[in-house]
């Protein structure tokens, strides 16, 4: 590739940024709260506040899950952060990280009909955030923690999953996890390759990488297929220095113990040498992983670089390598790997049943769905998932959830498939149509040119 080419595929990567430059202080936010019932005059305020309001009230109170059917809440959704691992920014802080957790909601929205608020909690004590999310609990049927720093995230979701009888999730595990599975399956298959026989090298072994592979496994890969690499090299179990922090980082532990069968040790470089697969959540490159470490991967390799704002490799380098599928994080690279495709279709289905949790059987019923639509679209190198246009994903994956869900004994309402996916494509279709017609009506402004 020359010189000319490279120039226009970098211009390409870095004008989603310099366009949000522009119009984030345009819009001054990117959602807001509308009313969803008739006012048509003042007096209809007697019905939606006082005093009509005291009697759905008082009927709560006698009977608190007809909360679902008075309020809101079937439909809201909490985004929780306290702005210590936001995209591949690090620790940059509560008000820093609102415009990402503003954009989660908006994709809640548009993509799942889910209502879902901002919430950047201005601690880090990973107890006071448990505290303060099931202080939360009475106004929102689930809870999408977001961004939070590895290992607290996982001591959070672990509790919080525990103590609360509504769906708490962590997206940077079981989102990621979700999509990336779902990825795995189409691009192994395209190159004609077994999921239980594949070798997989994980570049980082942070919270999405963690989650990545308890997920894959339970999809068919085996542990002892994996090779975990982090920072300081091969997960193993001769890594003192993670032996020394077990107790605060077992999870981490559990991978040197139980994968990487064939003993490997040394660096990411040699931890790619013949890897079917490499799957990489670590930092923003360019060049976290090099070109020449993916060329000694087997035939017919699989890259999925996700690292946000930038994959750890760039996709025209892993092609020249030889990887024969590529996939990353981005929006304006084929095979986007990106939890929106996971966490709308999710929530819906968990919400939609009323489920008590999220379990990693439900991400493992989305991911396989999510693989099929791709699989019914006409999947190929460059279409291993669905793309977010493809909206007709996500009441798919909510029925896979929502069913999932009611065969695990976790829903407190059993609708069935037919009542799952046409309520799920309605109010998904929904939130899209208000969208364009918002836009059309002039309510969303157009953009300054």
């Amino acid at each position: 590739m020359d010189q000319i080419d490279e120039k226009k595929l970098l211009e390409k990567a870095e004008k989603p940024g310099k366009d949000a430059m522009r119009l984030h202080p345009f819009y001054r936010g990117k959602i807001e709260v509308i009313p969803k019932c008739r006012v048509r005059d003042f007096n209809d305020f007697a019905i939606w506040y006082t005093p009509g309001v005291a009697e759905p009230c008082k009927e709560i109170q006698k009977h608190p899950l007809k909360v679902y059917d008075y309020t809101n809440k079937w439909n809201t959704v909490a985004v929780v952060s306290d702005g210590t691992r936001v995209l591949g920014l690090g620790d940059i802080g509560p008000e820093a990280s609102l415009p990402v957790i503003e954009g989660k909601s908006l994709l809640f929205k548009y993509l799942g009909g889910v209502d879902a608020y901002p919430i950047c909690l201005d601690t880090k004590d990973p107890d006071e955030i448990i505290q303060a999310v099931k202080w939360l609990k009475p106004s929102f049927g689930g809870i999408n923690l977001e961004d939070i720093a590895k290992p607290k995230c996982f001591y959070i979701l672990e509790k919080l999953k525990k103590e609360m009888d509504i769906p708490v999730w962590h997206d940077d595990q079981q989102g990621t996890a979700t999509v990336v599975t779902a990825g795995a399956i189409n691009a192994l298959k395209l190159v004609g390759k077994k999921i239980d026989t594949a070798l997989v090298t994980m570049v980082g072994a942070g919270a999405a990488n963690i989650a990545i592979a308890r997920v894959l496994i339970a999809a068919g890969v085996k542990q002892k297929n994996i090779i975990m690499a982090d920072s300081k090299g091969i997960l193993h179990p001769s890594r003192k220095d993670l032996e020394k922090n077990k107790q605060h980082n077992p999870e981490k532990w559990s991978m040197c113990l139980k994968s990487n069968g064939e003993g490997r040790t040394g660096s990411v470089a040699d931890a790619l040498r013949d890897a079917d697969m490499c799957i990489a959540a670590s930092k923003p490159g360019p060049g976290i992983i090099q070109k020449e470490w993916v060329a000694t991967m087997a035939n017919d390799s699989i890259v999925f670089a996700t690292a946000n704002p930038v994959p750890e490799i760039w996709p025209w380098e892993a092609k020249e390598a030889g990887a024969h599928i590529i996939a990353t994080g981005r929006s304006d690279f084929p095979n986007q790997i990106n939890n929106s495709l996971g966490f709308p279709g999710i929530f819906r289905g968990a919400l939609d049943v009323r489920a008590e949790t999220i379990t990693d059987e439900m991400c493992i019923a989305a991911a396989y769905e999510l693989a099929k639509t791709a699989e019914d679209e006409g999947m190929d190198d460059e279409h291993i998932v669905p793309t977010m246009d493809s909206w007709e994903v996500f009441p798919r994956e909510a029925v896979a959830v929502g069913l999932q869900a009611i065969s695990q004994g976790i829903a407190r309402v059993k609708p069935s498939k037919q009542e799952l996916y046409t309520h799920a494509e309605g109010i998904i279709k929904k939130a899209r149509d208000k969208t364009h017609m918002f836009m059309k009506e002039g309510f969303i402004a157009c953009t300054p040119e």
